[in-house]
Order: structure tokens, then C-alpha cells, then sequence
């Protein structure tokens, strides 16, 4: 046998049924090894061992007997005698078909399976294992036929793991698969990787009716698998799909409503009977959108499309879109939609523990088959939604009865009261927590910088003088006597930290003016009055304040805590340059109006 042209072979398999060589190569191994154990003839306990040895390139199959002195069962044990005997009938058998045989490659395994056959009966003692081998070429025929079925069927349930793997990470998701065969009671679908599954009338919408080659829409509901308790698998794993499940709905409304894709509307519960009612309570935490709007659609656009693809039968389901509501009087009454509530009375949890809580619901007259809907449809899925039960009762009734209850607009005032507060609980809650992180930051950001281990001994270096060293200082050695002074308070004082400077004094300048605020601001509005002038007009110098209207601020009048810019004799000295140049700027100022001619325009 070739085996590289087995490898290939198995490579083959391994492509066309989407599985890994290795787990084809161990179906293989374990088709072998049963198919001989049936060979063998003795029971199904026969320990046989077979292995794919690629470096030689040939497939080894071994009954494995344990070596004994004493034999009990001769299917499972033998003697040291008795294995050298067997491994000299097998080395004769051996050597004759080396002799007969002109395939190149058969005789290198044979040559090779001889020398296994050597080495098993070397230093063989009781306790040990011992392996009586058997070419492949000597299997018989009808062996062949029955590892062939076992081979397939073990590619089989290696198929069906392969599909495990790839399934159980999909559950609750929707596949689309085409209709390989419809039946009265059943419908096979393709969904893909070579994988068929069976739609049961159970798991269809209602009478809906499909053809082979149709496309259709199945939810991903369970994937299971079958093992003994050692582990080994019994049959492939079941996949499960469903079109009447809660689940497959909420897929719809998840593909359909942009809203609920991408979190702003959220499903709090689905109640569901295929084909003919579903209850879908939807509730969102953004005041400024409506959950049942964004859901039914402009003119029940987007609850149309939904429906549309609840089966083609004659009957299509009908859909309620429920407001979700933390308040449960509330949330019962608009769970009974399209019925109008007129008023809740809850009866709490009861005398039993188990049993489930109670509601009396109280309608119009008219409305009471509406609240019950068909076959009890509607009664049943608001009990399935809310789990509460639900007991309708007329209007009538209950006034006869003496029945007292909440009217639906004490319960609508109530459950914005509570939502109120709820909102303003956790608005509280989640300002407590921001300032918290804030102050936690803050204290971070605070935080001393902690002082490295190596500066903390620098003031203990400076050793502390003594007190008669200090009494005894010369004066004409201020600074050592400080140092000395200074080195014991530095031992005894721990590190403090970094104390801020004080900041510098302000010099304040203050200078007096004889113009007043009055003054200034008649000046502003005459010339906002004044009309623009024109490139052509002369410009005038601001007014010259003289000395007379500055009254400078005399050295008495400035605050004590300030220190003088100039001393006295620099003062003089500055008044004696100011009267000097104040003798140069006696000059006309009618001089300079020989140089407005430069800058006046109309003389360009």
C-alpha cells in the first residue's frame, strides 16, 4: 500500500466534509482497530492497537496481550514461552512474503515490521506487554467490508463534531437556509457546511406552507451531543431550530428597528403565541423617544414588515406593542392590550408561598372578550408577560360586588410619581459617585511628593556642636557660631513640607488728577458727535496737561509699608535736571504749525 496516496486520500475526505486530517486519520485508526478486533473473533475486549507510522510510511496493527506466568484467558494474555513461539511464526511469515513480493515499497514495510517483531521478545518478562502484529495485507476481505462501514460512520460523527464546533458558538442567532424538502409534518432546511435540520410543525408559524428552493429564516436554538459516561460520543450532535420561538421574534424586531440594534429601545420581555398573538414590551431610558412609536413606525410601517415574515398562512399574527413599566399595576394594564383598563386591584402574593401573585383587572362590559382574547390568547400572554395572574372582570360585576380598586388614572399618577423619584434617586446616586471620583483625584493630584530615602540623612550628617563650643565661639565667626546654632534643630525636627513664600509688597504709584469722571466722559460724547474729518483736514495735537493740573503725591502721603524708589539727594538731583530742560521748552507752539504742511494732504 502507498502511503502517501492514503495520506492524500485522507486529505480528500477531510476537504469534502469540512473536517481536520487529523480527526479523519483518527476515524481511521479507530475503524481499523475495530474492524480487527471483529476479525479476531474472541469478544469485543480484545486490546488491539494501530498506529499510522509516517516515517516509514506503513500502517501497524497489534493485539496487545499483557505477559504472564500462568495464563487465565488466552484472548488476553500469554506466556514468555508462548510470545517467543508466536514471534518466530511471525518472523518466518514475514521474511516469505519479503521473499515473494517485487513492490518496493511493500517490502521496505515488511522489513520494517520485522525488526518490531525482533525487538518485541528482547528482555520480555512477566508484567510486560506484548504485541502480536499483523500486516494489513493479510486482512481479509469481509474484515476490509467491516472497517469500511465502521470508517464511514466514524467520518460521520467527525463530521458532526466539526459541525458542533462551529454551531455552539451561534446559538440564539438567526440563520437563513433553503428548503431542501417539505413535507405535511416536517420541513428540511439547509443551513449551510453540509448541515440538514428539521423544522416539526411544532417548531412552524401557525399553517404556513413552504416549497423546496425557498429561501427561510430559522433561529438557532440549542445544540446538543449524546456521550457515555467515558466520554465517548454516541451520535452527532443534534441541532436545534426553531421559527415559533421568543427568540426568533426578537431577531426580527433586532433586524427591522434600528432603535433596538443599537440599545436606545430595549426588549424587557416577549410573550408568544406562534401564529396567533405576541406581546412585545419594549421601554427606553431617553424621555425624548417613544419605544412603542419607534416600533410600530410611521402608519405601522416597520410592525408591518415584521409581521410579513410570520409565515404566509392564511391567518397572520397579530402583534401588541407594550409600554414596559417598573410599576406593576401599570404594566399589567398595558399588558391586556388592546382592551381598555379601567382600574387595577392588586391581591399581593397570597397565603402560599408558591403561589404566583394576583391581579383583578376591571374593563368595560363590552370589552371583556377583548381583554380574554381568542381561545384566552390575550389573558394568557399578559399572565406570561408580567407574571402575574390576571382575572378580568366587567365593570358591572365588580360594582355589584363592591370591588375596590385603583382607576387607571390614580395608577398612571402613581407611576410617574415613582419614576420621578427613581429618577431622582439615581441622579443623586450618580452625582455621589462623580464627586467622589473628583475628590479621589483631587487628593491624587494633592498628594505630597514623597521625599527620596537618600535626602532624609543629609541633616543628621552635620554633627550637632556642643553647648560650650557655642557659648565659646569668638565673635569674628558669625557664621560658623549659626551653623552651630542651627545643626541640633535640624537632628530633632522632622522633614516638613514645603512652606509657600510670602509674596512680594506691591508698590502702589498713585497720581492725582484735576479732571474729574464727569470731565472725561463730556469729552468722549462731544467728539462721538463730532463728524468724521476728511483725509484733507489738519490734525491737532492733543492738549498738554501742564504742571499746575498734576498734583503729585507728596513723600508724607505714602503708606508706611512701602519703601522709597529714589532717597532725598537723588530727588534734588532730578528736580535740578527737570528745571534745566523745563528752559528749552519755552517755545511757541505756534513754531510748529510751519511743519503742519508736511502733513497735510491737499498739499501733496
Amino acid at each position: 500500500m502507498n502511503y502517501q496516496e492514503f495520506l492524500n486520500a485522507a486529505k480528500l475526505v477531510a476537504e469534502s466534509k469540512g473536517i481536520e486530517v487529523d480527526n479523519v486519520l483518527a476515524a481511521i485508526k479507530e475503524a481499523i482497530a475495530r474492524g480487527y478486533v471483529r476479525s479476531l473473533g474472541g469478544g469485543d475486549d480484545a486490546v488491539v492497537d494501530v498506529t499510522l507510522d509516517e516515517e516509514h510510511g506503513t500502517i501497524v496493527i497489534a493485539q496487545i496481550k499483557d505477559v504472564v506466568e500462568e495464563v487465565e484467558d488466552d484472548y488476553l494474555e500469554i506466556t514468555v514461552e508462548d510470545a517467543i513461539d508466536t514471534a518466530d511464526e511471525e518472523r518466518a511469515d514475514i521474511e516469505e512474503k519479503i521473499a515473494e513480493t517485487k513492490d518496493k515499497d511493500e517490502r521496505n514495510q515488511l522489513k520494517y515490521l520485522l525488526t518490531l517483531v525482533e525487538s518485541s521478545v528482547k528482555n520480555l518478562k512477566p508484567g510486560d506487554r506484548f504485541p502480536i502484529y499483523c500486516p494489513i495485507e493479510s486482512l481479509r476481505k469481509i474484515t476490509v467490508n467491516g472497517i469500511q462501514s465502521a470508517l464511514r460512520s466514524n467520518i460521520r460523527v467527525a463530521e458532526q463534531t466539526a459541525l458542533y464546533e462551529v454551531y455552539k458558538d451561534h446559538i440564539g442567532e438567526m440563520l437563513t437556509g433553503t428548503v431542501e424538502k417539505a413535507g405535511d409534518r416536517s420541513v428540511s432546511v439547509n443551513i449551510g457546511s453540509h448541515t440538514v435540520v428539521e423544522l416539526t410543525a411544532k417548531e412552524l408559524i401557525g399553517d404556513e406552507i413552504f416549497k423546496v428552493g425557498d429561501p427561510i429564516k430559522v433561529y438557532l436554538q440549542e445544540v446538543k451531543e449524546q456521550r457515555t459516561p467515558e466520554g465517548k460520543l454516541i451520535r452527532g450532535p443534534q441541532i436545534e431550530v426553531t421559527r415559533a420561538s421568543s427568540g426568533f421574534l426578537k431577531r426580527l424586531f433586532e433586524e427591522e428597528i434600528h432603535e433596538i440594534y443599537d440599545g436606545t429601545v430595549v426588549i424587557k420581555g416577549i410573550a408568544r403565541d406562534a401564529g396567533i398573538r405576541s406581546k412585545v414590551a419594549v421601554y427606553s431610558k431617553d424621555d425624548d423617544i417613544d419605544p412603542t412609536g419607534a416600533c410600530i413606525g410611521p402608519k405601522g410601517s416597520r410592525i408591518q414588515k415584521i409581521v410579513q415574515q410570520l409565515g404566509n398562512g392564511k391567518d397572520k399574527e397579530k402583534i401588541d406593542i407594550i409600554a414596559y413599566s417598573d410599576y406593576m399595576p401599570l404594566y399589567i394594564a398595558e399588558s391586556l392590550r388592546p382592551a381598555q383598563v379601567l382600574g387595577v386591584a392588586m391581591e399581593g402574593e397570597g397565603d402560599d408561598e408558591n403561589a404566583r401573585p394576583v391581579a383583578t383587572v376591571i374593563v368595560n362590559d363590552g370589552d371583556t372578550r377583548l381583554a380574554i382574547g381568542r381561545r384566552g390568547a390575550n389573558v394568557r400572554l399578559a399572565k406570561k408577560l408580567t407574571g402575574w395572574d390576571i382575572d378580568i372582570v366587567p365593570l358591572s360585576e365588580a360594582t355589584e360586588d363592591g370591588l375596590v380598586y385603583t382607576p387607571i388614572e390614580e395608577i398612571k399618577e402613581e407611576a410617574a410619581k415613582a419614576k420621578k423619584e427613581k429618577d431622582k434617586a439615581e441622579y443623586l446616586a450618580s452625582s455621589l459617585k462623580a464627586a467622589a471620583e473628583k475628590a479621589t483625584m483631587k487628593a491624587e493630584e494633592e498628594k505630597p511628593e514623597e521625599v527620596p530615602a537618600e535626602e532624609a540623612p543629609k541633616a543628621a550628617e552635620t554633627p550637632a556642636a556642643p553647648a560650650e563650643e557655642k557659648a565659646e565661639a569668638p565673635k569674628a565667626e558669625p557664621a560658623v557660631e549659626t551653623k552651630a546654632e542651627e545643626a541640633p534643630k535640624a537632628a530633632e525636627t522632622p522633614a516638613a513640607p514645603a512652606v509657600e513664600k510670602p509674596a512680594k509688597p506691591v508698590v502702589h504709584t498713585e497720581v492725582k488728577t484735576t479732571t474729574t469722571l464727569e470731565d472725561l466722559e463730556k469729552e468722549l460724547s462731544e467728539k462721538k458727535d463730532e463728524p468724521i474729518r476728511r483725509g484733507g483736514e489738519k490734525k491737532r495735537r492733543p492738549r498738554r496737561i501742564s504742571e499746575e493740573e498734576v498734583e503729585r503725591v507728596k513723600p508724607s502721603e505714602m503708606p508706611a509699608n512701602v519703601l522709597p524708589i529714589y532717597s532725598d539727594e537723588e530727588l534734588a538731583e532730578i528736580e535740578a535736571e527737570e528745571s534745566e530742560e523745563s528752559l528749552d521748552d519755552d517755545i511757541d507752539e505756534s513754531d510748529y504749525d510751519q511743519y503742519d504742511s508736511y502733513y497735510d494732504d491737499d498739499g501733496k
